[in-house]
């Protein structure tokens, strides 16, 4: 069943086209990721098909009584004070009817045998549209998006909107839209205040989901495992495809390549023609000559695949001296940040032309350990430097290091003072700033834009060792294919945070975990330690099923009657309540063992060698062993204390 239908839609503002004559329908259930480089209209998109906007020209279609809720990149919770009001904020409404419910129920229990007609009519019908809202299974339901995106149920619904952070509240926009009852989720960016773990969490809701999501991303990763369609947005206008982000890789450079061919094809067909004139124009095949020199200039002229046009921006990295062996050193160091401990007595070196994967939770350290290396922060305790002739380039997750007050082109011409006019232009062109965009001053850019400047003033200081924050969070796709072949070309040494899969696969020589304040050194390829630490997924897996096994069985205590008996039961209702006492205790027992296990299984340091692998196997059987013995003796619990409660009515 299509739900949205896209035909021949331009938008134009002022004499700027955005994009023209794009047209795709979106099918109920279908995953379309948007792609395009920055400023060719994506979100632009988004605008029309919530109807927030309108086209230059074209017909945009939607299904009647359709539910679109779109994640924007600046979020905003009206009317909530808590976290998990915030998250349930579509659900207001239902929330309202709840408690609504409660009073009501309150009130008919006061009012016994005085109760009127309407009260109960009022009753009966606000708790059928509970019922048929689903009402009941809404706080399960939040809560499940609250915990896969980081956050503590519990604690969500007394945590104060003032005390979150940046990232905190855009993974709380998140939360949001995905808890919405909407038919269509538009999700811009959804990753870029994730980390690993919760992106894969996302992946898995976003594969399990029925709705039909539209997600613009420059996770490659991200992309590849959750979309079934791609839109591509390029020269102006767009082409859908059918199949996976990999088969649109493929289709795309299949179509680049015919364009190209074609264009090579016309411009070879332009010569000849060109040149058959200039020798005929005045002699005796004059007219023929004119006549092909008419047709020549009527013909829509090829310009090849966007491609071929320029990539987003032209990025080399160049070294001034190859430096020291030992790039930078860490003996037992300390970091803290407002009375936290972030890191605790890590030691490491950093050897030259290592390309280190540094990953970890959001808020672990990882950003602040860089800032420390620079010499921006100082450390509580041990030594941290750098080696001998290191220049290091610091990419910044912030953009702090792009000055706002000044115009692009006063901040490279500052940078290389003597420097010609044409030389500055030039550089700011390379990263797809011409014209008159060079005045522009650097706080009237977008994201992506500042992202462009910092990489062309990363460029210029020709640095051997570059630390990078992120520098994948504000480019387009091919801009960070971009980055990515210019990082793979360095022949220095890199630092990498990134919560970018595809480019630490490619890039990873090693990879630094930080985990619970401590740091893993992991001297292997991104992939090979995805490979090596697939137990602590699966300990993951056991220790939810174990919380929701535990939960019922709390659920089961609070609501357990264990009233007195008659005379002629007590006997048995004591011996039943001793085996239910003995299953506690043997409950109480294993979930102590599945608790080491899983805190084993979740280190980190356990995956760097293979006696450590051989023993997260032995102890993933075992945590595996451990938990149906605990699911067993629940359901014991659960059919002893059924039978107490029936000894004890009698």
């Amino acid at each position: 069943m299509t739900q949205v239908s896209v035909s021949n839609v331009s938008v134009e503002f002022g004499a700027t086209t955005v994009f023209s004559g794009v047209t795709f329908t979106v099918a109920r259930g279908e995953r379309w990721g948007i792609l395009g480089r920055n400023g060719s209209g994506k979100t632009t998109l988004f605008s029309l098909i919530t109807g927030t906007q309108q086209p230059t020209s074209g017909v945009i279609s939607r299904q009647p009584g359709l539910r679109v809720a779109l994640l924007e990149q600046h979020r905003e919770f009206v009317g909530a004070e808590t976290v998990w009001e915030a998250a349930a904020g579509e659900f207001a409404e239902l929330l309202a009817l709840e408690q609504s419910l409660a009073d009501q129920a309150q009130k008919l229990a006061e009012a016994g045998e005085s109760v009127t007609a309407q009260m109960l009519e009022r009753y009966d019908r606000d708790l059928e549209r509970f019922q048929r809202e689903d009402g009941y299974t809404l706080a399960s339901r939040v809560d499940a998006v609250l915990d896969g995106l980081s956050f503590n149920p519990e604690h969500a619904r007394t945590q104060s909107l003032t005390q979150l952070s940046g990232g905190e509240r855009g993974r709380l926009g998140l939360a949001r839209q995905l808890v919405s009852p909407a038919d269509v989720l538009l999700l811009d960016e959804p990753t870029n205040h994730l980390d690993l773990e919760t992106t894969r969490w996302l992946e898995e809701f976003l594969r399990g989901t029925d709705r039909t999501v539209l997600l613009i991303s420059h996770d490659r990763a991200f992309l590849a495992n959750v979309v079934d369609h791609v839109l591509h947005l390029e020269a102006g206008t767009a082409s859908p495809y059918a199949g996976s982000y990999e088969s649109f890789v493929t289709q795309r450079n299949e179509r680049r390549l015919s364009l190209q061919r074609a264009a090579d094809k016309q411009r070879k067909f332009i010569a000849d023609e060109e040149d058959y004139i200039r020798r005929n124009i005045a002699g005796q095949n004059s007219k023929q000559a004119k006549g092909r020199r008419k047709r020549l200039g009527r013909l829509p002229r090829m310009t090849g695949p966007a491609s071929a046009q320029g990539s987003s921006f032209s990025l080399s990295l160049d070294l001034t001296e190859r430096g020291g062996d030992q790039v930078a050193v860490s003996r037992g160091v300390t970091i803290e940040v407002e009375s936290r401990i972030l890191i605790s007595d890590f030691s490491g070196t950093i050897q030259r032309g290592d390309v280190i994967g540094f990953i970890g939770p959001n808020g672990s350290g990882k950003s602040t350990f860089l800032r420390s290396l620079m010499g921006e922060r100082g450390i509580i305790s041990g030594e941290l430097r750098l080696g001998g002739s290191i220049i290091p380039a610091f990419y910044r997750q912030d953009l702090a290091q792009v000055p706002t007050d000044r115009t692009l082109y006063e901040v490279i011409a500052g940078l290389r003072p003597h420097w010609e006019r044409r030389m500055v232009q030039g550089h700011l062109g390379r990263f797809g700033f011409s014209g008159d965009e060079v005045q522009r001053r650097a706080d009237t850019l977008s994201g992506g834009e500042q992202a462009r400047v910092a990489l062309a003033m990363m460029m210029l200081g020709r640095a051997n060792f570059l630390l990078l924050d992120e520098p994948t969070n504000h480019l387009d796709i091919e801009s960070v294919e971009a980055l990515e072949d210019a990082l793979s070309d360095f022949r220095g040494t890199i630092l990498l945070v990134s919560h970018d899969r595809a480019l630490l696969d490619a890039l990873a020589t090693r990879v630094w975990i930080l985990h619970d304040r401590h740091i893993t050194d992991f001297h292997g390829s991104f992939a090979e330690w995805e490979d090596q630490s697939r137990e602590r997924q699966h300990a993951a897996d056991v220790a939810l099923a174990e919380q929701e096994a535990l939960r019922r069985l709390r659920e089961k205590k609070v609501t357990q009657r264990r009233q007195g008996s008659a005379d002629e039961s007590r006997a048995s209702l004591r011996e039943v309540q001793l085996q239910v006492e003995k299953v506690e205790r043997e409950i109480a027992v294993l979930e102590q063992s599945v608790s080491e296990l899983t805190r084993l299984l979740e280190d980190p340091e356990l995956y760097t060698s293979r006696e450590g692998t051989e023993k997260s196997l032995a102890a993933g059987k075992n945590l595996e062993n451990l938990r149906r013995k605990l699911e067993t003796a629940i359901e014991r619990w659960t059919t002893l204390t059924e039978r107490a409660e029936k000894l004890a009515v009698r």
